[in-house]
């Protein structure tokens, strides 16, 4: 192709080609820039969901490690590859909340995305310097709330209010829970072989109604076991509450008596061996949950650029996501796994169990609601609730209340931080 250069009478440099084409020099620049900003959205992301994987999600497996049921090394693997299938399988509701119901009126460009990725990544890694711990989920959502007003959109209050509700809810729902299940392991007459058995009941109860991208579901993106089981039947049959039906509470029952079984059988062989595989086994789920719940805070900003401009599939982001959190779980966690484990080491496995069990419950609730939450907020109260079975003197009041602190002002400093940082990267850009 034969190209020609020559100058405009504004002075400005055009180019001419064989088909009559004139491209001015500063479009050119434009769709320069355009790209190497997009090319950045997807880095930044990229980088964030390493971030996560390196940190956020090293609680899962810290319990078994401080109980020697799991080596640093392979318990970084599995973590790995747990958190990457829950980030492809189960992260497409928080990612879309993140994206697409944060703000109203605007769509969320590349540059906000970066703009708000920067900000949260910036007061994870300050928490991480100070030694306390910043949910990303706070950061996160307060810093694309802040680059997505600066980008002229309107506050969704609708979706802040429920949103605001359930992280509200959670030291409640976290304490509570614990503190039951510790309670049942440590302060009843009932012996381990009956209270876990109990325990893997319940959970087998929930993976039944795990959403997952997996498993197809008319009507939705992710389907269920139990769902899966009743539309499988295509028979009419009564419902309980809503869609759920007859054949999902029973198919639930089944799969919750099937893992009360096991768990039996295993304990009736060795009550430590059984101990320490539920650890794994939970762990192990709870490993799964994090990378679902928490990819969309690396992959929600860049839903409007995938879905409305590049016209690619969700599960290709959220297949980027995964990649980061594999990779900073490999990379960076064991470092991190082998301090936080020394933390849980000195709970014991009843009280690790016990500390788990709502970290369960809780994100797949938020996954199944597309509510951002973070792992540091849930750990931290599933600990006091499950010491509280010990009495109160193992809980610290005031790092408690100095840690809520921080993170509420980290919902004001990420959201003003997020606004500023974006309108600077609008200027130069």
């Amino acid at each position: 192709m034969m190209v020609q250069g020559a100058h405009s009478s504004s002075g400005a440099i055009v180019i001419d080609d064989e088909y009559g084409t004139r491209l001015h020099y500063k479009e050119q620049m434009a769709i320069l820039t355009s790209f190497i900003v997009v090319a950045g959205a997807i880095a930044t992301s990229l980088a964030m969901a390493w971030a996560l994987g390196a940190s956020s999600n090293s609680p899962p497996f810290a319990p078994a490690v401080g109980a020697n049921a799991l080596s640093t090394m392979r318990a970084a693997f599995l973590l790995g590859i747990l958190a990457a299938l829950g980030a492809i399988t189960q992260g497409g509701n928080i990612s879309k909340t993140v994206g697409e119901g944060l703000i109203a009126g605007v769509q969320l460009t590349p540059l906000a995305a970066i703009a708000g990725l920067l900000t949260a990544a910036g007061f994870i890694a300050l928490g991480v310097r100070t030694g306390y711990p910043i949910p990303a989920a706070f950061a996160t959502t307060a810093s694309i709330v802040g680059a997505g007003l600066a980008l002229g959109g309107e506050p969704a209050y609708g979706t802040y209010r429920e949103i605001v509700t359930f992280w509200a809810a959670v030291p409640v729902m976290s304490i509570t829970i614990a503190y039951t299940t510790g309670y049942l392991l440590r302060r009843t007459s009932l012996s381990e072989q009956i209270t876990l058995p109990i325990l893997g009941g319940i959970v087998g109860i929930i993976v039944a109604n795990m959403p997952s991208a997996l498993i197809p579901a008319p009507g939705t993106a992710q389907g269920t076991i139990a769902s899966y089981v009743s539309n499988s039947l295509e028979m009419s049959v009564p419902t309980i509450i809503g869609a759920y039906d007859l054949v999902m509470v029973s198919t639930s029952l089944i799969l919750g008596l099937f893992a009360v079984g096991l768990l039996r059988r295993i304990l009736n062989r060795s009550i430590d061996h059984g101990v320490r595989l539920f650890l794994i086994g939970l762990g192990s789920l709870v490993a799964f949950s994090s990378g679902g719940s928490q990819v969309g805070l690396a992959t929600g900003p860049l839903e409007p650029l995938f879905e409305s401009q590049l016209r690619l599939p969700g599960t290709i982001l959220l297949s980027i996501g995964a990649i980061g959190i594999l990779l900073g779980a490999w990379m960076g966690s064991p470092r991190i796994l082998q301090a936080v484990a020394r933390d849980y080491s000195s709970l014991g496995v009843l009280r690790s169990i016990a500390a788990l069990i709502p970290a369960f419950i809780i994100a797949q609730t938020a996954i199944i609601l597309g509510y951002p939450i973070s792992f540091n907020n849930i750990i931290l109260w599933s600990i006091i609730g499950s010491g509280l079975t010990e009495g109160t003197e193992s809980i610290s009041v005031r790092k408690t209340s100095y840690t809520v602190a921080i993170w509420l002002l980290t919902l004001f400093g990420a959201g003003v931080t997020g606004f500023i940082l974006y309108r600077i990267f609008a200027v130069i850009l």
